[in-house]
């Protein structure tokens, strides 16, 4: 006759291997549906982006010399920051990254964390979210527009003042 706790033990092991299971297919179906959404926002992207040939670009004076001011378009490549290039250069997602970082909805130079960023940009803070906001922040750190104080926290350097 099988003891209880060989019992108990048994039905614990049987419950485990469920929860793994489900938690591998959850992962799986994470993944699928993160690809989904980013595939409608670059849709979306594509689809607002504006046809025809490109339209003569405001040219503006900063210190001695004119500067074109340059405009994105939602899913074009991130520059790397140079003196008197504005983050209007930038494409929507990763100019709101920008604004939250240099005072729109936190205090310049205070480092935030890519949860904290994608609540500020209004996204709900789940994983498929918050990994976007962290390749974007990441992108914008490799091209000289964040500076990543420790791993994982954010901020605009505070040599520039949050900018331009």
């Amino acid at each position: 006759m099988p003891s209880v706790m060989g019992l108990l033990e048994e039905r614990e092991r049987a419950a485990r291997q469920r929860v793994e299971a489900l938690q591998a297919e959850l992962r799986e179906a994470e993944a699928v549906w993160e690809r989904f959404v980013i595939a409608r926002e670059t849709v979306g992207e594509v689809l607002a982006e504006p046809r025809g040939g490109r339209d003569v670009a405001p040219v503006e004076v900063i210190g001695e010399r004119p500067v074109e001011v340059r405009r994105a378009v939602p899913g074009s490549v991130v520059p790397h920051w140079e003196e008197g290039l504005a983050p209007a250069v930038l494409a929507p997602d990763y100019r709101r990254i920008m604004d939250v970082l240099t005072g729109g909805n936190g205090k310049l130079g205070e480092a935030m964390d890519c949860r904290q960023l994608a609540a500020a940009v209004g996204l709900e803070p789940v994983p498929a979210k918050v990994e976007g906001v962290r390749s974007k922040a990441k992108r914008l750190v490799v091209r000289g527009w964040l500076a990543e104080d420790r791993p994982g926290l954010f901020s605009v350097p505070v040599a520039r003042g949050g900018g331009s």
